[in-house]
């Protein structure tokens, strides 16, 4: 039996080639998998003005946390800002990194309120650079006498169900960000990515959206939106429920039947009033006053002689008598 002969070299060049993609492929499956845990638990944080926010990341897998650590700020409206590599030991008087294990927690102290916003940590790989989910920083109140919460639903689906429903929840006259809290009966819901509007008094009016399946909202379900605007102070909640549009012809059939009985009933009384005025209330025109003149060692004087007034009784009056005047 004769020995299996090596292959040649164009063949070993392929072997070759195949096990440098396997490898690649199972480094790169594990940075993945270290990017899927990345993971900020805490989705919304209230701080009081002046006090310290504590913001926390943590990983499932060995992560060195070091110097491979960075923290970033994105505010309303503007694009995301690095403010802290957690290697670096400048400005330590307020922002610090600590780590324990597979996490690590951002203290920033003496918080204000212009450092709201959504803080996300990320870890520095060779090549690339991981994000975990975000944390929403909310400091101080964001309730004005101005606030108010809206929720809007659509009515009907031009598609039906092939379409899913999408549903916003406004909040008008803020002056900072807001925590929003979704329920909806049995259902998930897929929340789109928050809008902001900034009025000329410097008023924020923010808008959360979230998508539903058709059915779910067709279904006659409440669906709740929960607004809190501090740590200590009451939230605000609004339900929504599917409202069906009626057609066309079941709205006008009930308007045109009390359209024609309003018209029945006005028009007769209408010639009733031409043909055959009232007489209550009606009054004689009161004629003119009467006045006569005496003239007297050069000086003139009237006596006027008023008529009763109108619709009363009349009453007995006196004539004005002239006085004798001696120049």
């Amino acid at each position: 039996m004769g020995l299996a002969q090596l292959p040649n070299p164009s063949g070993r060049r392929v072997i070759v080639a195949i096990m440098f993609l396997a490898k690649s492929l199972l480094v790169s499956s594990l940075v993945l998998g270290v990017q899927l845990h990345l993971y900020q638990p805490q989705q919304f944080l209230f701080v009081e003005v002046g006090g310290t926010a504590e913001i926390h990341c943590s990983s499932r897998e060995s992560v060195e946390w070091g110097g491979n650590v960075h923290w970033y700020l994105r505010r309303t409206g503007e694009a995301p800002m690095h403010i802290k590599k957690c290697a670096d030991e400048q400005n330590v008087s307020r922002f610090a990194c600590k780590h324990k294990g597979c996490t690590t927690t951002l203290e920033i102290r003496a918080i204000q309120r212009n450092e709201s916003g959504i803080y996300y940590c990320a870890h520095a790989a060779t090549s690339s650079l991981m994000f975990g989910n975000g944390t929403t920083v909310i400091v101080g109140d964001s309730f004005t006498d101005s606030s108010s919460v809206l929720l809007l639903g659509p009515v009907a689906g031009e598609n039906g169900v092939t379409e899913p429903a999408h549903l916003a929840c406004v909040v008008w006259g803020v002056s900072n960000l807001v925590q929003v809290s979704w329920h909806v009966p049995r259902e998930e819901p897929a929340q789109r990515l928050p809008r902001s509007l900034e009025a000329s008094d410097g008023s924020l009016t923010l808008m959360h959206g979230i998508n539903i399946p058709w059915t779910s909202w067709a279904s006659g379900a409440a669906v709740t939106c929960e607004v809190t605007f501090n740590s200590s102070g009451s939230s605000v909640t609004r339900h929504a429920v599917y409202s069906a549009s009626p057609s066309t012809p079941c709205v006008m059939l009930p308007v045109v039947a009390v359209g024609s009985a309003v018209l029945l009933f006005t028009v007769p009384l209408s010639l009733i009033w031409i043909c055959c005025p009232p007489r209550w209330g009606s009054c004689p025109r009161t004629p003119a006053p009467h006045i006569s003149h005496q003239n007297q060692d050069g000086l003139v004087y009237v006596d006027l002689a008023f008529e009763p007034l109108p619709c009363r009784k009349p009453r007995k009056q006196q004539a004005a008598q002239g006085k004798n005047v001696t120049p």
